[in-house]
């Protein structure tokens, strides 16, 4: 992946402005981060406030901290939350920190500029904080554990409810692929997840594009694809923690978020699987472990099991669907609604009529969106052959690189797994393979041949 296409990622992107990744960057943060946000009209540097916990305040912390004071910039005594219990991306941890920076205003008499020092929850407190009280922040990377950094929303937990808020990206991103090499091993394995996605995510965007819901944006899908197959080549070196193989995959996770950025939405970044993860965490899974597994590790699981439904889906010649037949299976919605509400309960049963509600259509709007698959066939299966990898080679990667590779890894079963892929279907508006097999009337036969005996997971 070249410095060109983040040169061109940049360009798009409303809000980042520099990214600095490679080795020792941790040592120049100081005067990366004076430039792109301290500097004042004056000439002055404006104080900084280090935002981290005690491992990522050792981990690069008190380099960054030491690189500022050499780069002249005053610094606030900074705000490190306790390493236990793990801190949680809250909401009530974001107005700490916002409520910090408005002290750290009246004694200083100035506006003091936010720097995260983490991974994920480091990242999006700030970001939060940040963007209610109508500033910018930098990161420094700590870990190559997802694509959030430079994204613009932040997942952010209320009363038990976890919402993603619309914020403002990082304006300065600096990652240091030594202290990424030396993070711990099912952080790096996480991000691994994260990036996998990609892979059914991207069909996903093909077929919707095939369909005629969701056009293609071919700078976009560059920006994320171009390097995806090629930073997940080398798990091994991932896991044994070399710093030089890091340098795809922490390029791949920030051209993601910078992806959502120009596309001002996440389609580039995720798909159905992206939706496991998330019903599985309102599910609370791994609630009662001392460390629940990760958004990458629910993903991976997601990610495979999307893999092994793409196989069976693939093996089908769409081609020769009876269209005819698809129209008469194909139920008003009311009984669409019904079947919802008896796959959830309560909110989330609104919440996914809602969402499903976006993108049925009637019998004539089926007829039309079938077609159109089917016309630009010849062109869309080798595009989706091209993207997608085989399930059992994408897992045995992921098992390399330490992240999960089968739903036990995470607390599950596979027929839980097999539970979830209705719900996903239903869960949200974006249009994915899901929506394919339900409309050619193929999908719970698909379900059940991903699970059958010799299956992947049987």
């Amino acid at each position: 992946m070249s410095d060109e296409i983040i040169a061109r990622a940049l360009a798009d992107a409303g809000d980042t402005d520099v990214v600095e990744v490679g080795r020792g960057v941790t040592g120049r943060a100081g005067g990366i981060i004076a430039e792109a946000l301290a500097r004042q009209p004056d000439g002055g540097l404006a104080p900084v406030l280090i935002v981290a916990d005690q491992r990522t305040w050792k981990a690069a912390g008190r380099t960054v901290a030491e690189s500022l004071t050499a780069a002249g910039v005053p610094l606030a005594d900074p705000l490190v939350f306790p390493a236990l219990p793990i801190p949680y991306a809250s909401l009530d941890n974001a107005h700490t920190i916002a409520e910090r920076l408005r002290s750290l205003d009246r004694s200083e008499h100035a506006e003091v500029v936010p720097v995260a020092v983490g991974s994920g929850t480091m990242n999006d407190l700030t970001k939060l904080a940040s963007h209610e009280l109508g500033r910018r922040y930098a990161v420094v990377g700590t870990a190559a554990s997802m694509d959030g950094y430079t994204g613009a929303g932040a997942p952010i937990s209320d009363k038990g409810v976890k919402v993603t808020m619309n914020c403002t990206a990082p304006k300065a991103v600096v990652f240091d692929l030594d202290v990424a090499a030396a993070a711990p091993a099912a952080m790096t394995a996480s991000g691994y997840g994260d990036l996998a996605a990609k892979i059914p995510g991207g069909a996903d965007w093909i077929l919707a594009d095939a369909a005629g819901v969701e056009a293609m944006n071919d700078h976009v899908w560059h920006l994320v694809q171009s390097g995806v197959h090629q930073a997940l080549a080398h798990p091994a070196d991932l896991a044994a923690g070399i710093p030089e193989a890091y340098q795809g995959l922490v390029e791949g996770l920030i051209l993601s978020g910078l992806a959502m950025q120009v596309y001002d939405g996440t389609r580039p970044a995720s798909g159905a699987e992206h939706y496991f993860s998330h019903i599985w965490e309102l599910g609370h899974l791994g609630a009662d472990q001392q460390v629940p597994p990760s958004h990458g590790f629910k993903v991976a699981i997601g990610t495979v099991a999307m893999l092994a439904f793409y196989e069976k889906f693939l093996d089908r010649d769409i081609t020769a669907l009876d269209i005819d037949g698809a129209l008469a299976r194909w139920p008003e919605w009311e009984a669409v609604e019904a079947d919802i509400r008896s796959t959830f309960d309560g909110a989330l049963a609104d919440h996914a009529v809602a969402e499903t509600h976006v993108k049925y259509v009637d019998r004539d709007g089926l007829a039309a969106r079938l077609q159109r698959i089917i016309d630009s066939w010849p062109q869309t299966l080798p595009r989706l052959r091209a993207q997608l990898v085989p399930a059992r080679e994408l897992a045995d990667k992921l098992a390399t690189a330490g992240a999960p590779s089968r739903p036990e890894d995470i607390g599950l079963t596979a027929a839980r797994v097999k539970d979830t892929f209705p719900k996903a279907m239903y869960y949200r508006s974006r249009y994915t393979v899901l929506d394919v097999a339900r409309e050619a009337g193929w999908f719970d036969e698909l379900v059940e041949e991903v699970f059958a005996p010799g299956g992947l997971w049987s």
